[in-house]
């Protein structure tokens, strides 16, 4: 029977579970993306927000919190001083989960789960994105800065040319 059954237990006991977690958080902490099962990666999604969260407040009371969790100085540090900046004006979800399909071995439903402000793939192309918006045309539009510099070159070079053959048919 499932009585009280708030969150997914994965199979382990407690402390086991509470290990997991660590690990998978500060992995994830480390190198902003890692690749685990979807079931592991929406419950670590339920424990690491709530860190990340703790940790846009510099304070010492919250970097204990937030080392009673992970045992990891590292990890806090680089969650404090890296993460935390970057994350500072966004009011939630920290992190983004996407499922990649089945692994061959065992048929689990694997995904991805990354930090969503570390992701420079999606950056980079939002940034292009917005580049592609500006004004185009299917015949592709010259510059007008383009078209007098080409024009006036062809001028001084026609210049040039004519005062040479003048010369040598006076001679």
């Amino acid at each position: 029977m499932r009585h009280g059954k708030k969150f997914n237990h994965l199979s382990r006991k407690a402390g086991h579970r509470k290990a997991l977690l660590r690990n998978l958080t500060i992995s994830l902490v480390k190198y902003k993306r890692i690749k685990t099962t979807i079931a592991k990666a929406k419950e670590l999604r339920k424990f690491i927000e709530p860190l990340l969260t703790k940790s846009k407040n510099n304070t010492t009371h919250s970097r204990r919190v937030v080392y009673s969790y992970l045992q990891n100085k590292d990890a806090v540090t680089e969650m404090f001083t890296t993460i935390a900046p970057v994350i500072a004006n966004r009011p939630g979800g920290y992190v983004r989960i996407v499922r990649l399909g089945f692994r061959p071995s065992d048929a689990a439903e694997v995904a991805m789960i990354e930090l969503v402000d570390f992701n420079t793939l999606v950056l980079n192309a939002a940034s292009q994105a917005e580049e592609a918006d500006k004004k185009r045309t299917r015949r592709g539009r010259r510059k007008k800065t383009e078209e007098t510099t080409v024009t006036t070159e062809i001028e001084v070079t026609e210049e040039t040319t004519e005062t040479p053959t003048e010369d040598k048919t006076e001679e």
